[in-house]
């Protein structure tokens, strides 16, 4: 095992943390199941949302009864602060427990700060001081929102997109987050799919001191490979680097990384889905992104009006009208043969 303090909370948790939106799509019993077998195998940190339909519902039942066993963080997508006070009581009851360790303002399009006119840091301020949430954190896909926390000096972490095909941009926030005496969060550690060895990844991550990754689980095989990365955390070997230099061969360029920045999209395109699902349908099995589904959200790339909003917003300068067009064209040949 590998403990870690985050950021400068005092609290230590194993270097591993559980991302639980994958936990949406199985039963009650199923998550529960897995939730217990995390804890007993080793993992303390739980990360879950309001936003998350009943995934806090699920960590309610599996923790019930060894609260002080886990670390549980939720977050919030309120707008303001009445209505994060709402969510935080909706969190509460979910979950089972008077308090949440770590609550996360969820992927605000600004950092929030005390005196604001949303009001939301100030209700933390306030949920905090009633002992409902122990610390106040962030989450974001923006870079300048996150290095704008990081210099705010009011969050104990950043939870950020962060994978071995990341580049200078997210290295620059887990340094910044090092100097700060933040925790990073790293969110996306497989690069949402693109990534297929965990076991290369966590390997990736383990070299990463400050780095807290929270691997999205839904089936037990999954969380079979992490807990092995618990107890014998991988070391970063010459067949994995050749591994990861490879993979960063293959999707160097004009590639999205399905990051989320240009979102959201002004006539619903799923972006960081569609605009990469060229890739996807070459690196993973592709029955899944051919379903009626998947095939609808690609028939929305025909309502693009290429107002050039996403591509303004791009941290990597992609050209994503362009891509989005490319990636329709060649889904069209997947599903033609």
């Amino acid at each position: 095992m590998t403990p870690i303090e985050l950021g400068k909370t005092g609290i230590i948790i194993e270097k591993n943390g559980f991302g639980c939106l994958p936990i949406q799509r199985i039963s009650k019993k199923d998550a529960a199941y897995l939730l217990r077998k995390a804890a007993d195998g080793g993992i303390t940190y739980f990360d879950t949302a309001r936003a998350y339909t009943d995934s806090e519902e699920k960590l309610g039942l599996a923790f019930e009864g060894m609260r002080d066993k886990v670390v549980i963080a939720t977050k919030s997508q309120a707008q303001t602060g009445t209505q994060m006070l709402e969510h935080l009581e909706t969190s509460l009851r979910n979950l089972r427990t008077d308090y949440v360790d770590i609550f996360q303002f969820h992927n605000p399009s600004f950092c929030p700060k005390p005196g604001g006119d949303d009001g939301l840091y100030d209700a933390a301020l306030k949920a905090q001081a009633q002992g409902k949430i122990r610390f106040i954190a962030i989450t974001n896909h923006r870079l300048s929102v996150a290095q704008e926390a990081i210099d705010s000096g009011l969050y104990v972490s950043l939870q950020f997109p962060f994978s071995y095909l990341s580049g200078d941009h997210e290295m620059k926030l887990v340094e910044g987050c090092r100097k700060a005496g933040m925790g990073f969060i790293a969110m996306k550690g497989l690069a949402g799919g693109l990534i297929h060895n965990g076991r290369v990844a966590a390997a990736f991550m383990a070299g990463q001191p400050d780095v807290v990754p929270v691997w999205g689980v839904q089936h037990e095989w999954e969380l079979d490979e992490f807990l092995e990365c618990v107890k014998n955390p991988p070391e970063l070997t010459m067949e994995y680097q050749a591994i990861i230099a490879k993979d960063k061969r293959e999707l160097a360029g004009d590639f999205c990384r399905g990051c989320g920045y240009c979102m959201p999209c002004p006539v619903g395109i799923e972006i960081n889905d569609c605009a990469r699902m060229s890739l996807m349908l070459r690196r993973a099995p592709t029955a899944g992104w051919l379903s009626p589904e998947n095939q609808a959200k690609m028939e929305k790339i025909k309502d693009c009006r290429h107002c050039g909003q996403c591509k303004s917003k791009c941290p990597y300068g992609l050209d994503t009208p362009r891509l989005l067009e490319q990636n329709y064209l060649d889904y069209q040949t997947f599903l033609k043969k």
